[in-house]
């Protein structure tokens, strides 16, 4: 193995934490994936994981955590790596970046899971070669990242896509949205837990004709469409559990079509929006094999 850099992976979700050491797609050297319990327990365990892995195969080169938010992922700033206040028990105000810097004195990328998953499609997927892209992904929770002129975007901190405000026609959806924080904003309507508690049983159990992915993708169609107006993208790349159903993606072209109603004049939203609005081209591994394209860049 000689001079091949080595380099580390963690993708840090609110229910599981998936570590991996490796290069790229077609060179990963070992993975684990455990539950999310308390930060130390958590991360302890990501340690151990690393410590085996550098004893096989050799000293890793750099670190990337991808992890779930809000987050700081500023190096400027005082708070740089720590959780920050979230609804997540026990890990508000705690410093990630700090905990593994305690094991391994090699640099440390750190960003939000949402980023990192853009990262890794930008790197080996869905967005190689373009300037500018979104990566959403609707699951648990709704969140964005992207990139511009090949750096991920950050400005006050990292940007929160899943709560945006969009139209909410109360008359054809009552329900008041699940967000703690604005109550229906898209995350607030849009996400899994949203459909679970709009229609009292969870959304991977609702057959494709079920009203549910009617309003799903006009929601969706409705958040696109801003994302479009306002940062131009080249491509939307659109992951996580609900992004699973594969039957909502010409549902979502097609009511995106209908809110810009030909206002944007460019064939990626018109006759080549089925390459435009895409899922993501590494799947579920988006994310972690983006912690790998953050290691590398630090």
């Amino acid at each position: 193995m000689g001079s091949i850099k080595l380099f580390g992976g963690i993708e840090g979700g609110g229910t599981k934490f998936n570590c991996i050491v490796g290069t790229s797609p077609d060179d990963i050297r070992r993975e684990e994936r455990f539950p999310t319990t308390t930060p130390d327990a958590t991360l302890d365990k990501a340690i151990r994981f690393f410590q085996q892995a550098e004893a096989d195969f050799g000293r890793l080169s750099a670190l990337g955590i991808a992890c779930f938010g809000p987050l700081d992922p500023l190096p400027a700033s005082p708070t740089f790596g720590f959780i920050l206040p979230t609804t997540k028990p026990h890990w508000s105000n705690f410093n990630v970046v700090g905990k593994m810097k305690s094991a391994f004195d090699i640099p440390i990328a750190f960003d939000t899971d949402v980023n990192g998953a853009a990262f890794g499609e930008w790197t080996w997927g869905a967005a190689v070669g373009l300037d500018i892209f979104i990566y959403l992904t609707i699951g648990t929770g709704i969140g964005g990242g992207g990139l511009v002129n090949g750096k991920l975007t950050h400005g006050l901190s990292h940007p929160e896509m899943g709560h945006i405000r969009i139209p909410h026609d109360t008359q054809r959806d009552p329900f008041e949205g699940v967000c703690p924080f604005h109550k229906d904003c898209f995350e607030g309507l849009a996400s899994g837990p949203a459909i679970e508690k709009r229609w009292g049983q969870k959304g991977e159990t609702l057959p494709p004709e079920h009203p549910a992915w009617d309003l799903e993708a006009h929601y969706i169609a409705l958040a696109l469409s801003n994302f479009i107006l306002t940062l131009s993208p080249q491509r939307i790349i659109i992951g996580g559990g609900v992004s699973g159903q594969k039957f909502l993606f010409p549902q979502i072209r097609v009511q995106v079509k209908e809110t810009l109603n030909k206002y944007v004049q460019s064939s990626a939203v018109g006759e080549n929006i089925d390459k435009y609005i895409v899922p993501p081209a590494l799947g579920n591994r988006s994310g972690v094999l983006g912690a790998i394209a953050l290691a590398q860049s630090a």
